[in-house]
């Protein structure tokens, strides 16, 4: 069209990518003025640019006169086709609508009654574990009663004239271990996690757990401070009745109960702080409470005597019944075996089979080893024997330094004593390990206390 009807207008010029408008209008403006004139005629060249507007806007006329029909064909095509696209897409529109809204109803809908279901779901859980674990405390509960009943029978008002069950310590012991693990697994995930928070589980803490606790643990430190089975009894004393082999075995088997008793009640050792797996702190704490008591009233007694020596022969006599006493605590306390239970608690990772099991069993296998290795000692008569020296070279100094008789019967009773006080260890050691032969150092060691104070 543009070759039929040619145009002084240059259309490549202006259809160039590199065509600017402020370098043409330029270009008019210098080839229709002289550049040394100082005011510029602008009107020649914006009729210039004015005149090839028209031109071009006439030209566009003539072109869309001429092309009407096809131009309105083509539009009319173009919108019968947005239509019929329209129409379909409308259809397809209308189609997912539907789905969404069953899928709605079929999905989301039952999701979020789901989602609720499994919240209550969750919920019962909850409460199931809760009332299991509650279940389970109240059950040890009720038999940690009917266990403390038995041991303090005084106490039960069915069964007043009932004799005191002293095998039921242990049990009873046992059942405070458990209750007390159970209360104390309360991390998450762990089956005591929520019984701080129910009512009754505080109540059964403050009204019997820990009442139970304090009149057992005083009941088997009490019977750990009675034992006694020496036959030895001073020559003068009033009564002189021997315990029977009955009523010994009675006493052993008493002291034992405690001291499993004990072992249950002992509070667990804190991880990583470099003790022993098996720790019994109040066990331990009770034997050597029952050892320094021995050894106070000993040392007592054989400084009261070495004043007044005629009283010597008994308070020797004493003596060593107190030693005999230690002598058969030691024996009786190499015969008990920590309770498993608390053995697998101190390794949790042994499986109860494995070597690392085995290995724990061999390395606490009686009640004695931790005891020795609390007393950094080799035998409990040793300790007694050496203890008690250590404290009597004070004692007779100070008799030594008041003078007068006592000191002076003390010299001149020199052998005396020293074979007093070798027949009262040889005495008191019989029985243990050692033999009669294998206590010279204790002798040497006790008579040394005595004798080294009073010179030559």
């Amino acid at each position: 069209m543009a070759d039929s009807e040619p145009s002084y207008i240059d259309y490549e010029a202006f259809l160039d990518p590199s065509f600017s408008p402020t370098a043409f209008a330029n270009t008019l403006v210098t080839a229709t003025n002289n550049p040394s004139d100082t005011p510029l005629d602008l009107s020649t060249p914006l009729s210039r640019v004015l005149f090839d507007v028209q031109e071009i806007d006439s030209h566009i006329h003539t072109l869309s006169t001429k092309a009407a029909l096809p131009l309105l064909a083509h539009t009319a095509a173009r919108t019968a086709a947005a239509q019929r696209i329209a129409h379909h897409v409308a259809a397809h529109l209308a189609a997912l609508t539907d789905n969404y809204h069953r899928l709605e109803a079929e999905v989301v809908q039952r999701h979020a009654t789901a989602a609720d279901v499994h919240a209550a779901a969750a919920r019962l859980a909850l409460t199931v574990t809760i009332g299991r674990a509650v279940g389970r405390c109240l059950l040890l509960a009720r038999q940690l009663d009917a266990q403390m009943a038995d041991i303090l029978p005084a106490a039960a008002a069915a069964a007043p004239a009932r004799k005191e069950d002293h095998r039921a310590m242990p049990r009873a012991a046992s059942t405070l271990h458990a209750l007390r693990q159970l209360l104390a697994a309360s991390r998450p995930g762990e089956e005591g996690e929520h019984l701080a928070r129910v009512a009754v589980i505080a109540t059964l803490q403050a009204e019997l757990l820990a009442p139970a606790e304090q009149r057992l643990l005083a009941r088997a430190q009490q019977a750990v401070r009675e034992f006694s089975t020496s036959s030895l009894a001073p020559a003068g004393a009033a009564t002189t009745t021997t315990a029977t082999y009955a009523q010994t075995e009675e006493t052993k088997a008493r002291t034992t109960s405690a001291c499993l008793a004990l072992c249950f009640l002992s509070p667990p050792s804190p991880p990583g702080d470099g003790s022993p797996e098996f720790q019994p702190a109040l066990l331990l704490t009770a034997l050597q409470t029952y050892l320094q008591t021995a050894l106070t009233a000993s040392l007592a007694a054989l400084a009261r005597a070495l004043g007044t020596l005629p009283t010597l022969p008994r308070a020797l006599l004493e003596v060593a019944a107190r030693c005999q006493n230690i002598v058969a605590l030691e024996a009786l306390l190499e015969t008990i075996k920590p309770p498993a239970a608390l053995l697998g608690a101190a390794a949790p990772g042994d499986g109860g089979g494995g070597a690392s099991g085995s290995h724990t069993g061999h390395a606490t296998a009686n009640l004695l080893q931790p005891l020795l290795a609390a007393l950094d000692t080799a035998s409990l008569p040793s300790f007694f024997w050496r203890s008690l020296a250590s404290g009597l070279a004070g004692r007779v100094q100070e008799i030594v330094g008041r003078g007068g008789v006592s000191a002076r019967t003390l010299r001149s009773q020199r052998e005396r004593v020293r074979e007093s006080m070798r027949e009262c260890v040889v005495r008191g050691s019989r029985g243990a390990k050692g033999g009669e032969g294998g206590w010279e150092r204790e002798v040497g060691v006790m008579v040394g206390s005595v004798l080294g104070p009073l010179g030559r």
